[in-house]
């Protein structure tokens, strides 16, 4: 019962405080509207057709009216009826992989756990038409053409983001992009996907050794048993998410600018880019052949100056 009344006091906390921000970034940021920000997605290159795996801040984009839906439509409207979308909608209740792996009797139901990444991922999940993978931590939905075929049997994946996984797939798909909408080069999930098809040749050694099986259920209520491979908390602090690596993220940006491969532009009030997956991937994998990754140390970037 008290761990009910906590639940519910933290729900109004948040619910109070979304209020409160929204109240002041309605009298305080630019006004956006769908047409607005359909429009800055075309200046990045945003197309009909496109496949997007979208990494995203919302409140970025400045006040939006009618909110978090208003920009899900915005971004159907860019790609169009034959596009896809893509959107993490990962569920950690234990707050990280290796907690959420250690939780006692814990059960993936895709019908009853939302997700953990925020107002746009959760508008998403409640906009309609939407195919959401099963998986006990790393949860990912889509709409659009190809979203069936990119979220089925995620939980027959070996790994979180290995063969068969959403990410190889998207990889694979015509027009794929991914897409940066309000963010910096660091919460970037994408990155994982080349650790997982490197495996043991990747440089750095991220994951934990032993693999946990995850209790999941499917949208039918069958049951599966998912190995989860946790990260290394200790390599996890060196990451280009990592609060303290300004320098990584810093350098990642140059690096794919350079390279020729980000498109650069305003979504709202929101710096945003897109960069093709496929050149994306490819061009990680020659960085990772060099010793530089989402890990790497100072040294390591001051080894391999940006052309």
């Amino acid at each position: 019962m008290l761990d009910g009344a906590r639940r519910a006091a933290r729900a109004a906390l948040e619910a109070w405080r979304r209020a409160d921000s929204a109240r002041h970034m309605r009298h305080s940021a630019p006004h956006v509207t769908r047409a607005g920000l359909a429009a800055g997605l075309a200046r990045l290159g945003i197309a009909h057709g496109d496949t997007l795996f979208v990494h995203s801040s919302l409140k970025s984009l400045g006040y939006v009216e009618g909110g978090a839906a208003t920009v899900v439509h915005a971004l159907q409207d860019a790609v169009g009826p034959q596009g896809t979308l893509l959107l993490p909608t990962y569920y950690l209740p234990g707050g990280t992989v290796r907690a959420t792996c250690e939780m006692k009797d814990y059960v993936f139901d895709p019908h009853r756990h939302g997700t953990h990444m925020g107002r746009l991922p959760e508008a998403f999940l409640a906009s309609g038409n939407i195919h959401r993978s099963i998986h006990p931590t790393h949860s990912v939905s889509a709409w659009g053409r190809h979203a069936a075929d990119l979220t089925e049997a995620h939980h027959r994946s070996p790994s979180i983001f290995g063969m068969g996984s959403p990410w190889q797939r998207f990889i694979g798909c015509d027009q794929a992009k991914v897409l940066g909408l309000g963010i910096s080069m660091g919460p970037v999930t994408f990155y994982h996907a080349l650790e997982d098809a490197m495996g043991d040749a990747f440089p750095v050694p991220v994951w934990e050794d032993a693999t946990r099986l995850l209790a999941c259920l499917d949208h039918a209520g069958r049951r599966w048993e998912v190995p989860v491979r946790p990260f290394d908390p200790a390599i996890a602090q060196r990451r280009i998410d990592h609060p303290g690596r300004g320098d990584l993220r810093d350098y990642f940006a140059r690096e794919f600018d350079a390279a020729g491969l980000r498109v650069n532009g305003q979504v709202g009030d929101a710096a945003s880019w897109a960069i093709p997956a496929q050149a994306f991937f490819e061009h990680l994998g020659r960085l990772a052949s060099e010793h530089v990754t989402i890990y790497a140390s100072a040294a390591q970037l001051a080894a391999r100056p940006i052309s």
